[in-house]
């Protein structure tokens, strides 16, 4: 499936129909995705490379915060990603845009307000709530690690985010179907990158970053 494609990636239901209904109401009619974790929201985008916007949940089965963001904004640099999240405070939604979302859109909203979100980041635009402050990040440690987390490519990008899950390095090797060796390159290359000095204050230092962010 290619072309006028929306792909929405959350593991509610629920929610998953409302932004579906919110889609089905706009002038130009797309074909909807669907994905409940985030194993199949890559699937997803892999599947439909010329989609034209991916809505993503920041917490689903196999990811939570913003590592999920920085694995696909990294793998897919051409899908406009809009954040979809509960957690609509100022440095969340600074921190997604700093990581290359193309908007942001508060799950308080109604349909509405969904749909006029949605049609903005079509529209080329930046889309975010009404009541967000922008501004700077606050935390020079934070905004020192977010323009760092930037540099990772897809794979240091995917090792991350299984870092974070808290798997090993054999368990990662058999994930991405590499060799441990592999692994540990590109473990030793995120340290360098974040400039830490073990994989836990990797994870430690990404955690300070989503902070304490539940959609």
């Amino acid at each position: 499936m290619t072309g006028q494609t929306i792909l929405i990636a959350d593991d509610h239901p629920l929610f998953r129909s409302a932004l579906k209904q919110a889609i089905g109401g706009m002038s130009t009619p797309y074909a909807v995705v669907e994905a409940g974790d985030f194993e199949s929201a890559q699937q997803a985008a892999r599947d439909n490379p010329e989609a034209e916007l991916l809505l993503l949940d920041l917490a689903m089965p196999g990811v939570s915060g913003l590592s999920g963001l920085i694995t696909l904004r990294s793998e897919f640099s051409s899908l406009p990603i809009v954040v979809i999240s509960g957690s609509d405070d100022d440095d969340t939604i600074r921190r997604s845009l700093a990581l290359g979302a193309s908007g942001f859109i508060s799950k308080s909203v109604g349909i509405d307000e969904l749909r006029n979100g949605i049609r903005k980041v079509l529209a080329g635009e930046v889309y975010t709530p009404e009541n967000y402050g922008g501004g700077e990040e606050s935390d020079p440690d934070i905004a020192d690690m977010l323009q760092r987390l930037q540099t990772l490519t897809p794979q240091q990008s995917r090792v991350l985010r299984m870092l974070c899950e808290g798997l090993l390095n054999k368990q990662i090797a058999y994930e991405l179907g590499v060799s441990e060796a592999t692994v540990k390159a590109h473990v030793s290359a995120i340290l360098l990158k974040l400039n830490v000095d073990s994989r836990t204050q990797a994870v430690i230092q990404l955690g300070k970053v989503n902070m304490a962010m539940v959609a």
